[in-house]
């Protein structure tokens, strides 16, 4: 059983609420029928109803099983909400709660932070700058993390070399340049998630242009001392580097290029990019020209579940993404 196919089955089992604040996008409506009919979640659609019922129309998907919230004609939990926003970490008034309601990707986070939802899928057609904002202001981050970001599950095809390999990469689409820091952060959350989405332990490996001091540069310092930092709060977790690319995931080029043992020279299963630009160019040459299948970005540090889509994601994609979403809550 591949891990899709196992994180699927779990899913089911759980039957969780997800909400699709896409409402009105043809790839999102269609979304949440597979995920009703395959009864992987309940999905709700916040949006315009009348919309939404006549793209479904249109493109002739059955809305059975799902539920359309409109946020203008649902009053009742639109004030209920509203009053959500009076209690932020940076409150807002009534009047200015309702407002806000009156927006289906608030709406959807405000269900999400009441517990009337149990995951957020969003980003198809709202820019990633909208679904974290909505995310960092609805939702927040845990009082012991200060780090939002996101990972990427790479399903990796077989090929003549290799079996299908899954690897969990971040981060792909929030911080820009993180510092040591930061860095160590997002090395402990994407562990963390690892360890429930690969039926394995998390060898975690920190990709930069040097493998081991072959490079001196304020760029790799970043790295070890970001990898100190990790070792401090968590001793147990398999984490290495720096390594280029080659050396974490080739044994035979680990065998060659990394004179220290290691548990995580080539055979990591979780890579942490130095940086935005390296994460999101890499995820997507590995998705575009290695076939890989990218699901995500799931975002991960904040205090509930959300998904940022890419907005050229495919019905396919926003279903994986909510699969793997509710995997890990």
């Amino acid at each position: 059983m591949s891990d899709l196919d196992r994180l699927t089955r779990l899913a089911q089992q759980r039957s969780r609420v997800a909400v699709l604040a896409d409402a009105t996008d043809e790839r999102a409506i269609r979304a949440a029928a597979i995920l009703a009919g395959r009864k992987i979640a309940v999905p709700v659609l916040t949006g315009e109803e009348q919309k939404v019922r006549s793209i479904a129309n249109a493109c002739n998907v059955s809305l059975d099983g799902i539920r359309i919230i409109d946020p203008s004609r649902d009053r009742q939990n639109a004030e209920r909400y509203a009053d959500g926003c009076t209690r932020l970490r940076r409150p807002v008034s009534m009047q200015e709660g309702r407002e806000m309601m009156k927006n289906p990707l608030l709406f959807g986070t405000m269900m999400l932070r009441l517990g009337d939802a149990d995951a957020l899928i969003a980003g198809a057609s709202i820019p990633t700058a909208r679904v974290i904002g909505a995310g960092l202001k609805m939702i927040g981050t845990p009082a012991d993390v200060a780090t939002a970001s996101s990972y990427i599950m790479l399903l990796l095809p077989e090929t003549a070399s290799s079996p299908p390999k899954t690897l969990i990469v971040a981060d792909c689409a929030v911080n820009i340049d993180p510092n040591a820091t930061q860095l160590s952060e997002i090395v402990l959350a994407t562990a963390s998630n690892a360890r429930k989405l690969l039926e394995a332990e998390p060898r975690v490996a920190m990709l930069s242009f040097s493998s081991k001091g072959s490079a001196r540069h304020e760029k790799v310092d970043k790295i070890t001392d970001s990898i100190e930092l990790v070792r401090k709060k968590n001793p147990t977790l398999l984490v290495d580097g720096e390594f280029q690319f080659d050396s974490a995931i080739d044994p035979r080029v680990a065998s060659l290029k990394i004179g220290d043992a290691s548990e995580v020279a080539g055979q990591a299963n979780v890579l942490i990019f130095p940086d935005l630009n390296s994460g999101n160019i890499g995820y997507k040459i590995a998705q575009y020209l290695a076939g890989a299948q990218a699901i995500g970005p799931i975002l991960q540090g904040f205090a509930k579940p959300i998904s940022d889509l890419s907005r050229g994601a495919t019905v396919d994609d926003i279903v994986k993404s909510t699969i793997v979403l509710l995997a890990t809550t």
